[in-house]
């Protein structure tokens, strides 16, 4: 199937009928970690490693809501870090890949490892290193400060940066097109 790509940027999710229809058939997403579930900043303490990284709570919520749909998510990112596996398992994200330098080959053993294909895929990500991927799933997300090239490609650019809300507005897109949110939103009240 050939993904057709917009530049999307808008106030409000419901105006991108096409983003919103191939949200309706996602079973699993994936997340890169660097400027999508973080704002991108490296903190390096003076022993040259990461020392610092800063995840948001509504995203956050926002995979916990999703999970609780029986969407499957996922991280696949090209860095290591404990922080990263520490946060993964708070949320409960089971598939987490760090360190992965080809990054569709590690979606190809996702797949394979879960069942899902491609068709019911969506992705996130916010710089070349994504490329590898977001042409090829059935939903291309990008927060809204990824570079250009990837904006290119991509189905849905969230009006949120990332590690400050990207990733909610993405689980709230999936769930509005699934028709759980208003429901999810009710048992909060």
């Amino acid at each position: 199937m050939r993904n057709t790509f917009n530049t999307l940027t808008t106030n409000s999710i419901s105006d991108f009928p096409q983003a919103m229809e191939r949200a309706a058939n996602v079973k699993l997403l994936v997340l890169d970690v660097d400027g999508v579930l973080t704002d991108g900043s490296l903190l390096v303490g003076p022993d040259g490693k990461e020392a610092l990284k800063i995840f948001d709570s509504l995203d956050g919520h926002g995979i916990k809501l999703l999970q609780s749909t029986g969407i499957t998510v996922a991280i696949i990112t090209g860095r290591t870090s404990g922080m990263v596996e520490g946060r993964a398992k708070e949320l409960g994200i089971e598939h987490v890949q760090m360190g992965i330098s080809k990054k569709m080959d590690a979606l190809q053993s996702l797949l394979k490892k879960t069942g899902y294909q491609l068709s019911e895929c969506a992705a996130m990500g916010d710089d070349w290193p994504d490329l590898a991927i977001l042409p090829k799933v059935h939903l291309a997300i990008c927060p809204a400060q990824a570079h250009e090239e990837v904006k290119k490609r991509v189905h849905y650019v969230t009006q949120k940066t990332g590690g400050s809300g990207a990733v909610r507005e993405a689980c709230d897109l999936i769930m509005k097109a699934q028709g759980h949110y208003e429901r999810l939103l009710k048992e909060s009240l």
